[in-house]
């Protein structure tokens, strides 16, 4: 069908409740959704595609036909899709890879036994503890073992070979008994591996009664020397659990859940919490979801997608903002797990420190998918949220103009790619529209050349070619004043700030036209800000002081007979420096091809004796 016979196909929808599902010329499903009222719903795809996502216009491109199955009630309707979307995952829907399987922790059978994380369990005579549904919780369990009982992390095997070198780093730092070098028994070893399952299989609670009370024993046996290494054992099972303990005031069980975009990309990180304590975490990735993200659409389906594939709802899921049909989704995971079920996005407080985690945990592993950092997606997201703007700028471009009373006027624009300096796109401008001190007309032109030379190479994805997500001007409300009208000449829209120094030129604010933003409170994004502005100050003065230098240079050269501006440039152009011209010969200066011999003779005994020797003028040209 075309596009406007499926519209009229549309239009013939009833205004109720519903789902529909979208097949293409092939007659696969390829997205399934709901719709309290599926008329308007379902027509919003095949009018106006100026408002839809890049992958929205993408799915309907590929509409042949839709189905739709009328349901009693909005609700009933969510419970089909969820239902749908599982059994057919159509290509446009949000899928999760449910890559949660079980794991084990691993006794190794040997003289000096081995504790490891498995993934599977094999037929190998070892002693496996599980299965456990959380691979992170084990990893992180058996981390702990180790250090708490000071047990080997190396892949060294005894007693093949022990004494062969010194003690590592963990031993000095008692997190290992060092037993390549023989610091400890064979007997004493294998009790701290006894101990350490002990702790594996029974928690700590139970671990720290059990040791405290052989601890108390040893002491009433006059055996101290045993008595302070339990000792020492509980106190390290105490920090370990007080470091890995993250307590949220009055919740006790819920899982958080944040998102990070950058790009076509997402990453959903949950954190989930039992007992007060971290117990499990998980992260998606999931690409190409379109440029223009709906964050709150998102959240709903993935939201939908990890709950079908989870028999475990806590009562509270704490999310890092609002969420599409947040009633119908509350009342869904309530009747799965036939308790009430509390869905809320906090502001402040201890919760927001815990979706701070969460946040953070999204930003690294998204960050490594795509080859940089975690801390610098996170300076981008919270720069974002605090300009309001409605993705996370990858390219961020900035401009600074300098001058020294209005000579050698020029300009600087660096670019920032995913919070890095990206120097291949960093560009500098000679102003040539006037003469003179004008900083709100310097920075309209440079903005002008630069639109200009982007329709020029826009085919080219490029340099020039790419548009900014967001441009920051170093100066404040005239700036912005004076590039606005170019933004709106030329029908772009980027975001547009100047950024604000104080009276010790320290990144103060950011402000467009009508107001200040404080970015002092927010530790990343004013990093990044400052970061910015140090940047491209440091690249437009340096330029600035360049320029003057070869200035200087060119009025030295013109000052010699036969020497005009045109054969100043090209001998700067081939010998760099003026020192290299004031040392070159009379033949090395003709293998300029602007000069011939009486002009560089002229050159040569500007700077030297007729003897040969050089003269005092170049140390007072320096002065």
């Amino acid at each position: 069908m075309t596009i406007k016979e499926l519209r009229q196909k549309a239009m013939k929808l009833p205004l109720t409740p519903g789902v529909y599902i979208m097949k293409n010329a092939k007659k696969e499903i390829i997205y399934i959704g709901k719709a309290k009222a599926l008329k308007n719903r379902v027509s919003q795809y095949f009018g106006s595609d100026k408002t839809h996502p890049e992958k929205v216009r993408q799915m309907v491109f590929n509409v042949d036909d839709f189905d739709y199955i009328l349901c009693e009630s909005e609700f009933e309707a969510l419970v089909l899709e969820c239902s749908l979307i599982k059994q057919h995952k159509p290509k446009y829907n949000i899928l999760l890879k449910d890559d949660k399987g079980y794991s084990y922790i691993r006794i190794s059978k040997e003289k000096y036994p081995r504790l490891s994380f498995e993934m599977q369990k094999a037929e190998d005579g070892a002693e496996y503890l599980g299965p456990y549904m959380s691979s992170w919780y084990a990893k992180n369990a058996v981390d702990e073992a180790k250090k708490i009982f000071r047990l080997p992390s190396c892949n060294k095997v005894f007693p093949r070979d022990m004494n062969k070198s010194r003690p590592c780093l963990n031993y000095y730092i008692k997190q290992c008994s060092a037993p390549c070098c023989g610091k400890i028994s064979q007997k004493d070893y294998c009790e701290s591996v006894a101990s350490a399952v002990d702790f594996l299989k029974s928690g700590d609670t139970a671990s720290i009664r059990l040791m405290t009370e052989k601890m108390n024993e040893a002491a009433e046996n006059l055996e101290f020397e045993l008595a302070a290494k339990l000792r020492d054992r509980i106190n390290a099972v105490k920090r370990i659990t007080q470091k890995q303990k993250v307590v949220a005031a009055n919740v006790r069980e819920q899982d958080v859940i944040a998102v990070m975009t950058e790009g076509e990309d997402a990453c959903f990180a949950v954190l989930r919490f039992e007992d007060g304590r971290l117990y499990d975490k998980e992260d998606f990735l999931i690409k190409d979801i379109g440029g223009q993200v709906d964050l709150l659409s998102l959240r709903r389906e993935f939201i939908q997608q990890f709950y079908t594939m989870r028999t475990k709802i806590p009562p509270v899921v704490t999310l890092d903002g609002e969420i599409e049909n947040e009633e119908l989704l509350t009342q869904w995971l309530s009747e799965k797990t036939a308790t009430k079920v509390r869905l809320i996005h906090p502001q402040k407080g201890e919760q927001m420190h815990i979706l701070a985690m969460a946040k953070q945990n999204a930003a690294e592993r998204l960050a490594q998918s795509r080859g940089h950092l975690g801390h610098e997606l996170t300076a981008l997201d919270e720069l974002a949220k605090l300009l309001g703007l409605s993705k996370v700028p990858v390219f961020i471009e900035s401009y600074d103009i300098s001058n020294l009373m209005g000579t050698e006027n020029v300009a600087g624009m660096v670019v920032f790619k995913n919070g890095r300096p990206y120097k291949d796109s960093y560009r500098r401008f000679k102003i040539k529209g006037f003469v003179g001190q004008d900083d709100y007309a310097s920075m309209n032109e440079v903005l002008t050349r630069r639109f200009e030379e982007y329709f020029k190479n826009k085919d080219s994805g490029e340099g020039f070619g790419i548009l900014p997500d967001l441009i920051l001007l170093d100066g404040g409300k005239g700036q912005v004043s004076a590039v606005r009208p170019v933004l709106e000449r030329f029908g772009l829209n980027i975001p547009l700030f100047g950024m604000v120094k104080d009276g010790s030129h320290r990144t103060r604010a950011i402000t467009d036209e009508g107001r200040e933003i404080a970015i002092t409170s927010r530790r990343q994004a004013f990093t990044l800000v400052s970061t910015i502005q140090d940047e491209v100050h440091r690249f437009a003065v340096g330029y600035h002081r360049a320029a003057r230098k070869k200035k200087t240079f060119s009025s030295s050269l013109t000052n010699i007979d036969g020497i005009g501006k045109e054969r100043a440039k090209a001998l700067l152009s081939y010998f760099k420096t003026i020192d290299r011209i004031k040392t070159a010969d009379v033949e090395e200066l003709m293998n300029v091809r602007e000069m011939n011999r009486p002009a560089a003779e002229a050159v040569y005994r500007y700077y030297h004796y007729e003897d040969g020797s050089v003269i005092n003028r170049m140390n007072d040209e320096q002065n």
